[in-house]
This record gives structure tokens, sequence and C-alpha cells, in this order.
């Protein structure tokens, strides 16, 4: 095993939040609605990662798969309305599966129907982040599912794979884990080539993976090269991603063990290192906070957040989530960051202690106008 790839498996075994993608194939009896015995035994494997202390992320298809055998259709119609109605009664028996087999463990779980357009507006973004997060605090297990009852763009054209690492970049989880109904990502079909090699690892950004990715089969939308993809999107908050057959017994427990399974897609920096380059490269602000010179020593040596004591005023419109430049009362610019107020609470807030917040405001968001990890100095 080589020096990288140790270092791969083990992270996996220090992994703290994982973000688990279940694809159509392993949730169905071949089209016959879901394997509910099989999903009992990944849950037991996600209760056994739960008990570690491990904070889990459920995506799961099946919700179209599933309403096609309630409604008694043997192929996958290509009419969007069809494919919305068998969405709509899939995903009911869906949670329902879910909620049973947590349950047999005491855990909870909660339904999050998310549309990629939830994670692109920013607002909506940090809502969901704010919804997730307080699941994986209360240590309930959100199952995650595109919302194809009401948005068609996303059935034909999404995926689960890709809406699994935006969540786990919405999260900024250790770990994106997508089981499949492949031992991993080969460089060749092994369906047609008997010499086909198991990709053991490879770096999440490499463009010759494209190269030997698949298409997706009859129930599932996304093959390898949506699995790709979504690694290089998860590598962008430094996750790492695990592309593994969900039918090889213990997979998850074994993967969270360190053991080799699996192809192993590594990102080329760690989580915080990639989420302050990815901030450092916005170009586009929307507004500027002036900082006393406490702020600016504070940020300077100590990294620490930005809190509403510190500024002495907000310029320019701007909305919770907006990117923001900070700079000191000479106008020198001294960091940038992802705001978590709008401008006009922004106003009302500054000089302000953080325990005043809320009787300014009548809620507090955050304790911090400026979070350290949204935060790069510059």
């Amino acid at each position: 095993m080589s020096e990288s790839q140790s270092t791969g498996r083990d992270a996996l075994r220090s992994a703290r939040r994982v973000v688990i993608k279940i694809g159509s194939a392993l949730l169905t009896n071949d089209g016959r609605g879901l394997d509910a015995e099989a999903i009992g035994g990944w849950v037991d494997q996600i209760a056994s990662l739960h008990a570690r202390g491990v904070e889990v992320v459920l995506v799961s298809s099946g919700a179209v798969a599933e309403g096609m055998a309630r409604l008694g259709w043997v192929s996958r119609p290509s009419a969007v309305y069809e494919l919305q109605a068998a969405a709509a009664v899939g995903q009911s028996g869906l949670s329902q599966c879910y909620e049973g087999h947590f349950a047999r463990h005491g855990l909870r779980s909660a339904q999050v129907l998310l549309t990629h357009d939830d994670l692109s507006d920013r607002k909506r973004y940090l809502n969901a982040r704010s919804a997730l997060r307080t699941l994986v605090a209360l240590r309930v297990v959100p199952v995650i599912n595109e919302n194809d009852t009401v948005v068609t763009d996303e059935i034909r054209f999404g995926d689960n794979d890709t809406l699994g690492a935006l969540v786990a970049n919405l999260l900024e989880a250790d770990a994106l884990l997508l089981l499949t109904d492949q031992e991993g990502l080969f460089d060749a079909d092994p369906r047609h080539d008997p010499e086909a090699r198991l990709i053991s690892e490879g770096r999440a950004d490499d463009p010759a993976l494209a190269a030997v990715a698949g298409d997706g089969g009859a129930l599932g939308r996304g093959g390898m090269t949506t699995k790709v993809r979504a690694a290089r999107l998860a590598a962008r908050s430094g996750a790492l991603t695990v592309i593994a057959s969900g039918r090889q017994a213990s997979v998850l427990t074994r993967l969270a063990e360190g053991e080799t399974l699996g192809t192993l897609l590594m990102p080329d920096h760690a989580p915080l290192a990639a989420r302050k380059r990815w901030l450092a490269g916005q170009l586009q602000v929307r507004g500027t906070l002036v900082l006393d010179d406490g702020a600016v020593e504070v940020l300077h040596r100590h990294g620490s957040s930005l809190l509403p004591v510190g500024v002495r005023r907000a310029e320019g419109a701007f909305k919770r989530g907006d990117m923001v430049v900070c700079v000191n009362e000479q106008g020198a610019r001294v960091a940038k960051g992802l705001v978590n107020y709008g401008s006009d609470e922004a106003r009302r807030i500054v000089g302000q202690p953080s325990h005043r917040i809320e009787a300014l405001l009548g809620y507090m968001e955050s304790p911090e106008l400026i979070h350290r990890d949204n935060l790069v100095i510059i």
C-alpha cells in the first residue's frame, strides 16, 4: 500500500461526518419495489457508525423505482408527469421504510427533499445548512432525496451522486461514500471486459478518470460518470470520496475501519484549506465592513470569528450569505468572508456585544457577523 493510500484510508477511520449515498439499483428488488431487508442492513451499519460518534447524512434514491412498483409499471416512463407521479407515490414508502429500520436502533430519521436550486440559491443554501446541522446535532439521521415530484429538470438531468456531493460541501463532511452495484471504478467496463482492473485509489481531479467512467442502468440515472463528477465536487470542500459496492458485507463499517474496499478518490487539499481557497477565489463582493483596530488585531493574530462589537460600520447592500470585504479604518483590505446577517441587520448590531443581538433584532442567527470558517485573511 502506498503512503498516500494509507493516509487516505486512515482519513476514513478518523472521519467524524460522512455523507452516504445509496443508489436505486441497490435499494430495489430489480424494479419490484424496495428491498427492505437490504435497507435494514445498511441502517444497521449506519447505527454502528452512530454509536462510534460518526455523524451520518444519508442521500437515498429509490422513490421513483418504489413508485413504479406500487403503480405496477414495469419500465421507467419517459413522460415527466408520470415520473413526478411515481416519485410522489414512492417517496412515502421510502421514508416509512427508513423510519421503521432506524427505530429498531432507537434512532430518529428525518425526510429532507432538496433540489439543486436549493443549494445554488445562497439564502436557501444557508437555510438548508442550518436545518441539516440542527438535525445532525440532535443525533437525527437526515434522509435526503431530490424533490422529483415538483422539479422537472432534476428528473431529466439530475442525479443523487451530484446531490450527495453538494450535501457534502454544504455540511463540510469529511467523506462522501457512494454505494453502487459495482465494486468500484474500473479501468475498463467489467461487464464486457474480463481483464478490467479495479482502480483502488486516484485523485478526484484526475481527468483520466472520466475516460473510464460508464453510464447508468435502467433504474438509476447516474453511472460512474456522475460518481467521478461527484468526487470532483466533493473535493472542493476537501472531502474524500469512496465508490464501493453496497452488496459487500458490512461495507460501511469496514470502510470506516480503513479497509481497502472500492475506489478511493482523494482531494488535493485538506478540508479547511480547500474552503479557504474557495473563499479567497471569490471575486464578487456585495458590501464592506469597516473594522476597528482591535478587531483587525484579533483577526490577524488569532484567526478568530468577526464579532459585531469590532465593526465600526457596514456599507453597501448585502444579504445573509453574501461575500463582503473587511477593511480597516484607513480603507486597507483585511479579510473577506460570508456574512451571517444582511446589511440592514448588520447596521443595527455593529459595535454591539453579541449578547445584545437578539434584543436588537428579535432573533439571533449567530453570535458572529462572520464565522472564522467562512473568513479568509487577505
